[in-house]
C-alpha cells in the first residue's frame, strides 16, 4: 500500500532549541498513527509542520507520491489536512457556528449573513461528536471539555483526508472519550486518516494501528500498536525503565483544614465535604458535572449562594482569588492557555506572578530573585528552558509545569488542582505525582480533579462523585473500584464496565 503521507528528513530548530532533527514518517490511507513522546519530544512541532502552521527548515512532504509544500493551514485545507490543536485555536467571544464557519474553505460565506444556514451547515458536524448544544451557543459559555469537541467537530467540516489530533482527550470526560473513538472508527473505514498525538498510553495502545516515538526531536521508531506493551512503549519514550508507584492509603486524621458544608452557587449545590491535613481528595464526574466549579466557588470566581466553608478552622468566603491566596487557598486553573498562563511574559514571571511582593526590592521588581526562585522549581519540574524564555515557546505539558510552579511558591495551606496532568507525558505525571505525595506529607490539603480514573486511584484517598451539578457520593478509593465511581457519575444502579479495565476489588 502506498503512502498517503510521506515526511522525509524534516528537521526544525527555534532559536537555540532543536525541535525535530531527520526525522522521518509515514501514514497510510484509513490508519491511525500515534505520534508518542516526552513533553519537548517533538511531537506537536511535527503536527503543526504537517498542518502548515509552522513551517521545517528542511526536509520533504509528499502527499499521494506528489512532492508539496505546506505554508500555511490553508494550504494544508486546500490539501485535505486538517488539525484539532491541543492549545485550542478557537475564539470565545464568537458563536459555536461562527468558530466552525471561520477559515473554513467548505462553506458558503454568504451563511455568515444568515444563522439559520449557518446553523443548519454545522448541527450535522456537532452530532457526529454528539454534542447537543445550540450552535449560536457564545464559546465562552462551554466547557473546556465541550470546546475540544467544537474544534473535532470543525476539522471533520473541513472534509479533511488527514485529521492530526493533538491530545483530543485531554479535556474529555469517559463517555465522551468512546464517542470519540468510535467516531474515529468510522472516519478509519472512510479511509481517513489519523495521526493521533497523545500522552495517554492506555488510549493510544487500544485506537492505533501504528506507533512512532520521538526523543529529544529525533526519532526512536515505529511499531506495531498490537505488538507493544505499555512497558514497551514507555522505555521507547524516555530511554529508562520508569519508577512508577502506587500511593499508600492515608487515614483521616481527626483535625479538619477545609469544611465544606452544602455549597452553592449558579453551577452546583449541596457539596459537602471535609478534607484532612495531608489527605488527597479526589473529584471525579462528567463534562459538565460541576467538578471545576466546586474549585472556582472555593477560590473566589463564583458568588457563593449558599453554605458555609471553614479553612483552618475560620470561616471562609473569598471575594477574589487575591483574598483567597492570601488565605491559603490556591486554584491551578483546567486550561493553562485562556487560564493559566501570561502568553507574553517569560516564564520566570510566570511562575513568580502569586508571589510577587517576595521579590521586591525599594518597590521595584528584583528580577535576580524572581530568576533563583524559579531555578529551583525548573530543576524539581525537570523545564529545561532558560528563565526568559517565552512561557509559549515551550510545549504544553512545560507550560503546565510553570503554572504549577507558580502555586508551589505561594506555599498554601489547599491546593486545588484542576486537571494537573493535562497534556503532561507519563514521565512528568509522575514528577507531579511525587509533588502531590510530598505535599501531602508536610500537611498540606490537596484537592484533586481529573477525568482519568486511573489517575484518580492513583492518587487520591477518596474521591467525591459530581453529577449534574450536585455531589453523589463520596467513595473511599481502597474500598471501591472504577465501575463503582462511573455508576455514580452517570446516575446508574447497574454495574457498568470501563472498556479496557480489569476489574478488581481496589480499582487500580
Amino acid at each position: 500500500m502506498s503512502s498517503l503521507l510521506q515526511i522525509t528528513h524534516l528537521s526544525k530548530r527555534f532559536q537555540a532549541t532543536q525541535a525535530l532533527e531527520d526525522v522521518s514518517f509515514s501514514v497510510e490511507p484509513g490508519e491511525v498513527h500515534a505520534l508518542m513522546g516526552e513533553n519537548g519530544a517533538g511531537k506537536s512541532t511535527l503536527a503543526k509542520i504537517i498542518a502548515g502552521v509552522v513551517t521545517a527548515d528542511s526536509g520533504e512532504i509528499r502527499l499521494n507520491g506528489q512532492l508539496v509544500t505546506i505554508d500555511s493551514p490553508l494550504r494544508a485545507q486546500a490539501l485535505g489536512v486538517g488539525m484539532v490543536f491541543q492549545e485550542l485555536d478557537l475564539f470565545p467571544h464568537l458563536t459555536v457556528a461562527e468558530n466552525m464557519a471561520i477559515g473554513n474553505r467548505g462553506i458558503d460565506q454568504g451563511f455568515f449573513t444568515d444563522p439559520g444556514k449557518l446553523s443548519s451547515w454545522c448541527s450535522p458536524f456537532l452530532d457526529r461528536v454528539k454534542l447537543r448544544i445550540a450552535p449560536q451557543t457564545p464559546l465562552r459559555n462551554l466547557s473546556i471539555g465541550q470546546v475540544q469537541l467544537v474544534a473535532i467537530a470543525r476539522a471533520l467540516s473541513m472534509q479533511a483526508r488527514i485529521i492530526l489530533m493533538d491530545e483530543p482527550t485531554s479535556s474529555l470526560s469517559d463517555d465522551s472519550v468512546e464517542a470519540l473513538f468510535s467516531l474515529i472508527a468510522q472516519l478509519k473505514s472512510q479511509g481517513v486518516s489519523i495521526v493521533y498525538v497523545s500522552h495517554k498510553m492506555a488510549e493510544v495502545l487500544r485506537i492505533s494501528d501504528r506507533v512512532t516515538v520521538l526523543r529529544d526531536g529525533k526519532y526512536v521508531g515505529t511499531r506495531r500498536a498490537c505488538e507493544l506493551g505499555l512497558d514497551d512503549l514507555i522505555t521507547m519514550m524516555v530511554g529508562r525503565k520508569l519508577d512508577r508507584r502506587e500511593r499508600v492509603g492515608h487515614g483521616r486524621s481527626g483535625e479538619t483544614l477545609l469544611s465544606v458544608r452544602e455549597l452553592k452557587t449558579d453551577y452546583v449545590s449541596g457539596v459537602t465535604f471535609e478534607l484532612s491535613p495531608g489527605e488527597v481528595l479526589g473529584i471525579a464526574g462528567l463534562v459538565g458535572a460541576g467538578r471545576s466549579e466546586i474549585g472556582a466557588a472555593l477560590f473566589g470566581l463564583h458568588r457563593r449562594r449558599g453554605g458555609e466553608v471553614f479553612l483552618a478552622g475560620s470561616s471562609y468566603a473569598p471575594g477574589s482569588p487575591h483574598e483567597a491566596i492570601t488565605r491559603g487557598f490556591c486554584l491551578l486553573p483546567e486550561d493553562r492557555r485562556w487560564e493559566g498562563i501570561f502568553p507574553h511574559m517569560s516564564l520566570t514571571d510566570n511562575a513568580t506572578m502569586a508571589v510577587l511582593p517576595e521579590h521586591r526590592h525599594l518597590g521595584m521588581l528584583n528580577g535576580t530573585s524572581q530568576r533563583r526562585a524559579t531555578d529551583s522549581y525548573r530543576s524539581q519540574l525537570a523545564v529545561a528552558a532558560p528563565a526568559q524564555t517565552l512561557i509559549t515557546a515551550l510545549s504544553g505539558g512545560n507550560q503546565q509545569k510553570i503554572v504549577l510552579a507558580r502555586w508551589l511558591m505561594a506555599n498554601p495551606a489547599v491546593l486545588f488542582l484542576d486537571e494537573p496532568t493535562r497534556g503532561i507525558d507519563v514521565g512528568a505525571k509522575e514528577q507531579i505525582y511525587g509533588i502531590v505525595e510530598q505535599l501531602a506529607a508536610e500537611g498540606k490539603g490537596i484537592v484533586l480533579v481529573s477525568s482519568e480514573l486511573p489517575e484518580l486511584f492513583r492518587c487520591c484517598d477518596r474521591i467525591l462523585v459530581m453529577r449534574a451539578g450536585r455531589q453523589a457520593g463520596i467513595l473511599r478509593t481502597f474500598e471501591t473500584t472504577q465501575e463503582e465511581v462511573l455508576s455514580l457519575a452517570i446516575g446508574c444502579e447497574e454495574q457498568v464496565v470501563v472498556p479496557g479495565h480489569k476489574q478488581t476489588s481496589t480499582g487500580a
